[in-house]
């Protein structure tokens, strides 16, 4: 690899990287915002926070990586060609198949990221948070109980808790118990806090009163106590997790077991996201592919480089439409996933085809026509540019 190639991929991997952490970072931030009181309640430190959050991260590199990588080699060449550096190279003779070189091995190592990502990473990540939050949910009292709320935990049996502080200490209890017809009772605390250990899960009460009201007594009875345990471990149950078809792994989806009954009764939805995944390193190479017919040629009208970028990103997002709509309309009707394979195919294909003729794609005559009568009359409307006279 030259001195320009090394230049052309470091530069690109770079800009990749830098767009990937950018994006996934958002998302990611507007996905983990939803679990934040669980892990309120939960008592989590921030890297736990991040830690547990962090495992959608797989799931959203596969489906940003490719996007990250148009934005990037669509820079890259807006850069080069800016700077007349495409057309430099093109008159010294370089061919276009020796300056897209680069760029495609940025594609195929991204290709392989995707397909790591996408055959283990990706539903690893997913699993671990599903494990996680049912064992959380099934841990009634500290997710389902609310400082400030009355809960039934079950039928006849309510707890308030006024407040939850950042030590775990809980203060202001109430436990109002009628599970039993024969008797009534009511426990009130200053402060308690749950406490687990083999034994099981106990809401450990201190400073506070029991009061028992049997049905055949007219009076209640009324006994205070310095500590007082409450029994929580029946209200913890183990959860019995089944994952769904996206937390499969890609060898688990080509030869399910032949005891997976998920497997038999969505049939639809293994097909379709086997597809899915075989399909998803493709992505990568076809949207580099795309970019590089619209963008890699040389030019000189700065406008044609903005018409074309728009058409290409236009195509890009086309492309991944089809796959979308294939996918969701062949968990119903399989042959409709064969288009996805044809229309990327086609697309890989016509994009070679101009790449290697030096072919230079633009719009029609009248587009830029258009374009240009549009961007003067904004110019003239925002004052940019003064009317003709």
């Amino acid at each position: 690899m030259g001195s320009i190639a090394r230049y052309i991929f470091r530069t690109t991997f770079g800009a990749f990287l830098v767009v990937l952490v950018g994006l996934t970072s958002i998302i990611w931030v507007t996905q983990a915002l939803r679990d934040i009181d669980l892990l309120t309640n939960q008592r989590q430190t921030i890297f736990t926070f991040i830690g547990i959050t962090g495992l959608i991260v797989p799931l959203l590199v596969l489906v940003i990586a490719p996007i990250a990588l148009t934005i990037a080699a669509a820079y890259v060449l807006h850069r080069l060609s800016a700077d007349s550096e495409i057309i430099v190279m093109n008159a010294a003779g370089m061919s276009p198949w020796r300056l897209f070189r680069p760029f495609l091995l940025v594609a195929i190592v991204v290709a392989l990221l995707v397909a790591v990502v996408g055959a283990y990473l990706a539903p690893q990540g997913l699993r671990q948070l599903r494990d996680w939050l049912s064992h959380v949910r099934a841990d009634l009292v500290t997710y389902i109980v609310k400082p400030g709320r009355f809960t039934t935990i079950e039928k006849g049996l309510t707890f308030y808790l006024r407040e939850r502080r950042i030590s775990g200490q809980l203060v202001g209890i109430l436990l109002d118990d009628r599970r039993d017809p024969l008797e009534h009772v009511t426990v009130l605390a200053e402060e308690g806090e749950i406490f687990k250990d083999d034994r099981g899960t106990f809401l450990l009460l201190q400073n506070g009163s029991v009061q028992r009201h049997q049905q055949s007594q007219r009076d209640p009875s009324i006994v205070v106590f310095d500590r007082y345990a409450f029994d929580l471990s029946r209200f913890n149950t183990t959860p019995n997790i089944s994952y769904s078809v996206r937390e499969r792994f890609l060898w688990q989806l080509i030869s399910p077991a032949p005891d997976d009954t998920l497997a038999k009764t969505q049939v639809g939805q293994f097909r379709a996201e086997l597809h899915d995944r075989l399909l998803a390193p493709l992505y990568p190479i076809a949207f580099l592919v795309i970019t590089y017919a619209f963008l890699g040629a040389p030019r000189t009208t700065r406008q044609s480089r903005g018409l074309s970028l728009a058409a290409a990103l236009g195509l890009v997002a086309a492309l991944r439409l089809v796959g979308f709509a294939s996918t969701v309309i062949g968990v119903h009707i399989a042959p409709i996933l064969a288009v996805q394979y044809v229309v990327l195919a086609a697309a890989i294909g016509f994009g070679m085809v101009a790449i290697s003729r030096g072919m230079i794609i633009e719009p029609p005559a009248f587009v830029t026509q258009f374009a240009t009568a549009l961007g003067e009359r904004i110019a003239r409307r925002t004052g940019v540019m003064a009317p003709a006279q």
